[in-house]
């Protein structure tokens, strides 16, 4: 299994572009600078934001002119203000910083104050009910400490439960105040955010470092976090050391943008230029090429077979760097099945399978609609696989891991109609083989057009699908189906039957008429078991374009329980006025449950005339 996780190994060549960045901020000399990493969800932000930052203090081994800080907003929606949270973590860092390096503690400390005081006005601005005297940042406490002594200037009057709430917070919080400012100190607030900025530049100045911020997950927030955070980054923003990297899908912050504003009528000029100016330097993390995901697939399956021991450390490291550089070195060849076997060395054998499957893999995931080459979701196809394999294992199924890997990925790019349809050919048939995919496997080996008699299967992936090895018409497919069974709902209900009730299921098949003597064994099995067998042979008859024994096999399940007819009767509603059969009339002819279907089909203009004669003569309408 592997973990989903941002990580610092490069396994996807992102490291030409982490260190371009990384250059970015090294080249700048101080000067303010921010990057937008956005990308899909999935698609390696959060791991291209950690290697920047890991090429930044590789860079930064000696001289220690950078300080990091990793601040992701989700963790905090709910918990905390996460524009506060984010200043607090600034300060904390500033503060220990200092201290550490033994310099400049002073101002680091007033600054970390600063912040301290804006959360503390927030809770009691908070407290208070909004009131908010004259504007200032002192207003808060202003209005608290009016209220205690019974001065509060406002129109209105506190409540007595408003009254206690704020004595109790000001009683709580005044050793805290004190500490903070004096009892005379009230600055506006465009001038004490003006005091933060400047507390905050010379900091950094005089300590004579970059503070380097490493912003995650923020387009997993809900708008107001998002925004909270964004507007917290422009207070700090645009200073001197400084350079923060964002990682964020742009247009889920778009989003987030136009929700925060509410109903206020934002164009797409605005939004981009709201969020243009908190990103200097938009980068796109690169979409994964065939080549990308074959070096992902081979290295994600080369750690696996580490962790079993099949192959070394030293192998799988050795051949990491030289796949990596195949990938860079398009141009000089490409990653072949050859040019991976050689990274392997001796040990090349031992992974052969694993080498064969990423090859095969890798144009299909990199193209097909469900994957598109996206990082987190062949991870997970991956993980998925491995729980099916060992699932089979569990069960003691004999299934070739290539089977699995074709049918799964199969399930994940079809659309549900083909998937459906290859459940319902395998669960109608007897050996559970899917014999239509003969042909089209031999179509498409030849490189022909193929038109499948279902339309979903005319598709470019499910073409490609096929060129797949192995060829699957000739495998049982019904253990791959029972891994699946989530999806493969119409397969899930077969799954149910009991044995016996799966002996009946293929003795009626089998039945081109009505036999009495399986009556007694339906009856044994019971009607609630039975109604699932009617449904699969009303699901075979439908398939078989409703022949007659097909309807008659279905004859058999409801003679030996009444009330399931009503289900058939409203099946035979959907035969095609073509389709119906005048040899199924003398079966029906005096079932009580028949007589609407019979009249309806005597009526019916489209009938076939044989089907016309053989009600009139057998039952008599006129």
């Amino acid at each position: 299994m592997w973990n989903d996780v941002e990580t610092t190994t490069d396994l996807l060549n992102f490291t030409i572009v982490a260190d371009t960045a990384a250059q970015l901020i090294q080249n700048s000399d101080g000067q303010p600078l921010s990057i937008g990493v956005s990308g899909n969800w999935g698609a390696g932000k959060s791991s291209l934001v950690k290697m920047i930052g890991a090429s930044l203090r590789k860079a930064d081994t000696v001289n220690q002119k950078y300080i990091f800080i990793e601040f992701n907003a989700w963790l905090y929606q709910g918990y905390d203000d996460a524009r506060m949270a984010l200043l607090q973590t600034v300060a904390d860092k500033l503060v220990d910083e200092a201290k550490s390096r033994k310099t400049n503690l002073e101002k680091a400390i007033d600054f970390a104050k600063r912040i301290h005081w804006l959360r503390i006005g927030k809770l009691l601005a908070s407290t208070a009910a909004g009131a908010v005297i004259g504007g200032t940042v002192a207003g808060p406490f202003g209005a608290i400490s009016g209220i205690v002594g019974g001065i509060f200037k406002g129109e209105k009057m506190p409540s007595p439960e408003e009254f206690e709430k704020a004595k109790e917070a000001y009683s709580k919080l005044l050793p805290e105040i004190k500490e903070l400012i004096k009892a005379d100190e009230a600055k506006s607030l465009p001038k004490e955010i003006m005091g933060i900025r400047n507390a905050f530049q010379e900091v950094l100045q005089d300590m004579n470092v970059t503070l380097i911020v490493l912003v995650d997950d923020l387009d997993r927030c809900l708008p107001d976090t998002a925004i909270s955070t964004l507007e917290a980054m422009r207070l700090l923003l645009f200073l001197p050391h400084t350079a923060f990297i964002i990682a964020a899908d742009e247009q889920m912050i778009r989003s987030a943008v136009r929700a925060h504003f509410g109903s206020a009528d934002l164009n797409d000029d605005l939004v981009t230029s709201y969020f243009d100016k908190i990103i200097q330097v938009p980068l796109r993390v690169p979409r994964l090429g065939v080549a990308e995901v074959k070096a992902y697939l081979i290295l994600l399956l080369a750690d696996l077979a580490e962790r079993r021991k099949n192959i070394t450390s030293e192998t799988r490291n050795k051949a990491q760097i030289i796949i990596l550089e195949a990938v860079r070195k398009s141009w000089a060849g490409g990653l072949t099945h050859k040019a991976m076997e050689d990274a392997f060395g001796v040990e090349a054998r031992k992974i052969s399978s694993e080498i064969d499957l990423a090859d095969q893999l890798a144009g299909i995931m990199a193209t097909a609609e469900h994957i598109s080459g996206n990082p987190r979701l062949i991870k997970r196809f991956l993980n998925d696989l491995m729980i099916r394999d060992t699932v089979a294992k569990a069960h003691g199924m004999t299934i070739a891991f290539e089977e699995l890997v074709k049918l799964q990925l199969f399930e994940r790019c079809a659309t549900p109609a083909a998937f459906e349809y290859l459940v319902r050919q395998v669960a109608e048939s007897k050996d559970g083989k899917a014999r239509f995919l003969c042909d089209l496997e031999g179509l498409v080996a030849k490189d022909e057009a193929f038109k499948s008699a279902e339309p979903s299967w005319d598709s470019p992936f499910i073409k490609e699908w096929l060129k797949l090895s192995p060829p699957l018409s000739t495998v049982d497919l019904r253990p791959l189906l029972y891994l699946s069974r989530d999806r493969a709902r119409s397969f899930a209900s077969f799954d149910e039957l009991s044995p016996l009730g799966r002996e009946l299921l293929e003795a009626l098949i089998e039945a081109k008429d009505i036999l009495p003597q399986l009556k007694s064994k339906l009856q044994a099995l019971g009607e609630a078991e039975s109604e699932r067998i009617l449904y699969r042979l009303k699901r075979i008859a439908r398939s078989e374009q409703w022949t007659v024994p097909s309807l008659i096999r279905c004859l058999n399940v409801t003679s030996t329980f009444p009330n399931l007819c009503s289900s058939f009767a409203s099946f035979l509603n959907e035969v095609p006025a073509e389709k119906r059969p005048a040899a199924l009339i003398p079966h029906i002819r005096k079932e009580v449950w028949a007589k609407d279907i019979l009249v309806t089909w005597a009526g019916d203009a489209k009938s076939p005339a044989p089907v016309v004669k053989a009600i009139n003569l057998k039952v008599g309408v006129k």
